[in-house]
């Protein structure tokens, strides 16, 4: 008969994720994932397979936590360019970036598992971008220079960066002022 899990899946991955986004996939041992999470290794293989497989679901909680946000970003307003502002200053104190890019830099070219995942992720966001930009450009909030596609594929390079900048500055004066010159690109 198989054992029931007597612990909340949701913490330990919440726990798991941490040290991952803190150490990354190759630097983070089973052991390290055992003092996190304070379960034993065989009940972290017994749940989850490997370490793989829980990195994995931690990058799934990350884009899961991430789509929230941005939704709520989305929610909260109406104006295309203060959407794109705040989605752009959601990781702005982050010195850690982005679980996410973190794992594209690291990971995208060791592995076709991670690597599907990433690129449906990047597929997603840029879809996002795009559907922002198109109402902007319907709204007459942001110009029509390029197409809404163009313009997404511009964003998500510079949101990318964007984190990527996040880790080695974190000066929020420098974060603003390139999300202010990206953002001055649109209208």
């Amino acid at each position: 008969m198989p054992k029931t899990e007597t612990f909340d899946k949701e913490q330990v991955i919440n726990q798991a994720r941490e040290v991952f986004h803190s150490k990354s996939y190759n630097a983070t041992s089973m052991q390290d994932l055992v003092d996190a999470t304070g379960l034993n290794r065989s009940s972290i293989y017994n749940s989850f397979g490997s370490k793989h497989e829980l990195y994995l679901e931690c990058l799934k909680s990350y884009q899961s936590d991430s789509k929230c946000r941005i939704e709520n970003i989305i929610d909260k307003d109406n104006c295309s360019l203060k959407i794109l502002e705040n989605i752009f200053s959601m990781n702005m104190n982050n010195s850690k970036g982005c679980l996410i890019n973190n794992c594209t830099s690291e990971m995208a070219n060791q592995d076709d598992t991670i690597k599907a995942f990433l690129t449906s992720n990047q597929k997603g966001m840029t879809g996002l971008f795009e559907k922002i930009v198109q109402s902007g450009q319907e709204q007459g909030a942001i110009n029509k220079n390029k197409s809404a596609r163009e313009y997404a594929l511009y964003l998500l390079a510079t949101f990318q960066g964007l984190s990527m900048a996040n880790i080695l500055e974190n000066d929020r004066k420098e974060i603003e002022s390139i999300i202010k010159t990206t953002l001055s690109v649109l209208t």
